[in-house]
């Protein structure tokens, strides 16, 4: 299997988005694998967000600090799973840390890239409106399960 053909299988949690082939190509170019050793952080909150992640191995803890000795567990991801919207909307800053639970290997996109893919195409622009509205929305439903926990009232 050639290089591209290798990144553009990467792309499984993203073909809902029913793009061309070439489309996907692109969005592939703007993509690189990384790893992380379990109890590292993949993006800490309030860093600047430049980029998403589909993780293919491990589980990351997603984590909201605050006043608790210890932080309040929002969602584990694995593979499969996105990681990351904060890039799409200002100020661009990460809402959680994202902790490897264990080892981690991710596929990681440059978002800036991937913003300028979007404005030339509206079609992929709209598709991933959609993908990552959906992602945003599981993220916000998954703390306020937290919240409902922690406080015992429904919000």
């Amino acid at each position: 299997m050639k290089d591209m053909d290798k990144r553009v299988a990467r792309l499984k949690p993203i073909e809902q988005m029913k793009l061309a082939d070439e489309t996907l190509k692109q969005i592939a170019a703007c993509a690189q694998e990384v790893k992380f050793k379990e109890g590292a952080y993949v993006f800490r909150e309030s860093e600047k967000a430049e980029q998403f992640y589909i993780l293919e191995e491990g589980r990351v803890a997603l984590e909201l600090q605050g006043n608790a000795p210890a932080p309040m567990l929002i969602q584990t991801l694995g593979p499969g799973d996105v990681l990351g919207w904060s890039w799409l909307v200002e100020p661009q800053r990460w809402s959680f840390d994202a902790r490897c639970l264990e080892p981690v290997k991710a596929v990681v996109f440059d978002g800036e890239k991937i913003k300028r893919l979007c404005a030339k195409d509206e079609h992929l622009g709209y598709q991933l409106f959609r993908t990552f509205t959906a992602i945003i929305a599981g993220r916000l439903e998954a703390t306020r399960r937290e919240l409902v926990d922690l406080y015992g009232v429904q919000i």
